[in-house]
């Protein structure tokens, strides 16, 4: 499947035991594809091979061995003149001996002047040219050569040439589709991963991404950090079996299905059990794993769920690597079971890996003891020693435990965990009744003056009291204000209603109608989001550089 393999194949089979020399021309571009089409518009040459007694130096010194050219002697780039007898030649499909009637001067536009100059070439039955053609294409041309005091070639000889022009030109065409599918597939894989990954408030992200060693080897590896409401971040690195373009389109589908799900702000396990449903409509013969994880950097906790994936990698401030314990879960696509969601600490400090198997797996080592190995150079990596940068322990971990050649793909997905100040949160649970929003005012207003934003008193008031006022109007259950400062002032209103409010502009008779218009005004931005318990309503403002003005 590697077009110079192919041709150095021809190369080694033809010379020296068939012929003395090898020229070859291949088309410029080659053709992909099953469309028909005319003779080449133009043809370069690929390469030339001789026999090694006849190197450069026994060539001039021995008169008799005049007949065979070197690269030099040759033109690089030939375009067949349309209706041309090497036109006419090529679209024949059958080899020629030198001295058929027509050949010769097919022979000289190929080659070129060398092919005029007296005694540079072999003469009649010394010389075979055929055309590399295809199923449908013709891929170029191969000249094989004898030296005048051998034999020359005879018509079974022709048939050997026959043979090796179909073989080889099938092979080349081979290789071209088999060189085009895998470029499509790595720039589908490629394209269909995120271009650069979020910055949430809390956490530092890095990954990496390596294809497979073989070109061929497309698979269906990918990762994704996904902003969700509260600041949280879901992580997620998942890996379709297979090594196809099918392996490659059916990741970005899962890849959308996930980004959609996370919209939903839905628990791991039933990200999973979404994603299983749409694998299989997808077709029963499409299984990925897959590992989801929902990082809170106000909490400091972490919910994972996994779908037949190898476990995350834990490593804690001082240099203890834990693998971590989540229930396995049968691998997406499989059907009918059931997954389940782990929370656990995510300590300050703390960096978190997420990867495909890759890069714990080869033909020489298990997934368990790769896993192990790579527990082991992480607490290598921490002891005595700072904790590296993102970026520099992803090269590391790579430079490790994929050296060399590969035989699959690697994701690899980091997080490296700060949390969040507890001085820079403001959280409150409220009753549902009409004095809620006179209540949410006052601990705005005492939560801004704490934190030095009286600037920002008369606006973030408002809208508190507007979207607070809506969740009031539709709850039954108690309903949840947190403000949060980072570089901005951020505000989340969360109740049990599942109506999501939609701006709208109010008639001058409304009573109503004109929160949600004022918010937009006032705020840098806002937005709502369903959850799976309800909603959360939330609004931005930019923080002055020294808080009061």
């Amino acid at each position: 499947m590697d077009l110079d393999e192919t041709l150095r194949e021809l190369r080694r089979a033809a010379v020296p035991a068939f012929a003395d020399a090898i020229i070859i021309h291949l088309q410029d571009p080659l053709p992909v594809g099953d469309e028909k089409s005319a003779a080449p518009v133009a043809l370069y040459l690929h390469s030339i091979d001789s026999a090694p007694e006849l190197a450069d130096t026994e060539r001039t010194r021995t008169p008799g061995l005049k007949s065979l050219p070197l690269r030099s002697d040759v033109t690089e780039r030939v375009h067949p003149v349309t209706g041309g007898r090497l036109a006419r030649l090529l679209l024949a499909g059958r080899p020629a001996f030198g001295d058929t009637p027509g050949v010769a001067p097919a022979v000289a536009e190929l080659l070129g002047p060398v092919a005029k100059a007296p005694g540079t070439l072999p003469p009649g039955r010394s010389q075979i040219i055929a055309p590399l053609h295809g199923r449908h294409h013709v891929v170029g041309t191969v000249v094989l050569l004898r030296r005048p005091d051998r034999l020359a070639f005879t018509g079974d000889d022709l048939l050997v040439a026959s043979q090796l022009a179909t073989h080889t030109a099938i092979g080349v065409q081979k290789a071209v589709m088999y060189g085009h599918e895998a470029s499509v597939a790595d720039t589908l894989q490629h394209t269909m991963l995120p271009s650069s990954l979020p910055e949430p408030t809390g956490v530092r992200l890095a990954s990496r991404y390596l294809p497979a060693s073989k070109t061929a080897q497309v698979g269906g590896d990918w990762y994704d950090a996904i902003p969700l409401s509260g600041n949280r971040v879901a992580l997620i690195v998942g890996d379709v079996m297979g090594h196809s373009m099918t392996s490659a389109a059916i990741m970005g589908q899962l890849r959308t299905i996930v980004q959609t799900l996370a919209g939903l702000d839905l628990p791991p396990d039933e990200v999973m059990h979404h994603l299983d449903e749409q694998a299989l409509r997808l077709g029963s013969d499409h299984i990925a794993t897959c590992l989801y994880a929902i990082y809170d950097p106000i909490s400091h906790r972490l919910l994972m769920a996994s779908a037949g994936h190898p476990p995350a990698v834990l490593l804690h401030p001082d240099g203890h690597a834990e693998v971590l314990r989540i229930p396995p879960g049968a691998p997406i696509g499989v059907g009918g079971v059931a997954f389940e969601s782990v929370e656990m600490a995510a300590p300050t400090g703390a960096t978190l890996l997420l990867y495909t198997d890759g890069l714990v797996e080869s033909r020489d080592t298990d997934v368990g003891t790769g896993i192990e190995a790579l527990r082991t150079h992480l607490q290598a990596t921490l002891r005595g020693h700072a904790a590296p940068s993102l970026e520099l322990l992803c090269d590391q971990l790579l430079g490790t435990m994929a050296p060399g050649a590969r035989d699959d793909d690697i994701a690899l997905l980091t997080a490296r965990f700060d949390g969040f100040p507890p001085d820079s949160v403001g959280y409150w649970y409220l009753d549902p009744h009409p004095l809620t929003a006179g209540q949410a005012r006052r601990l705005t207003r005492r939560a801004l003056r704490r934190w030095g934003l009286e600037s920002l008193l008369d606006s973030t008031e408002l809208m508190v009291s507007e979207v607070v006022t809506n969740a009031v109007r539709y709850a039954s259950r108690p309903i949840a204000l947190r403000l949060l400062r980072t570089d901005v002032l951020r505000c989340e209103v969360t109740d049990d209603s599942p109506q999501v409010p939609r701006m709208r502009r109010a008639a001058p008779g409304d009573e109503g109608g004109r929160g949600l218009f004022l918010v937009d005004q006032l705020a840098q931005r806002w937005g709502a989001t369903r959850l799976s318990t309800g909603k959360v309503v939330w609004f931005e403002q930019q923080i002055p550089r020294n808080g009061n003005t």
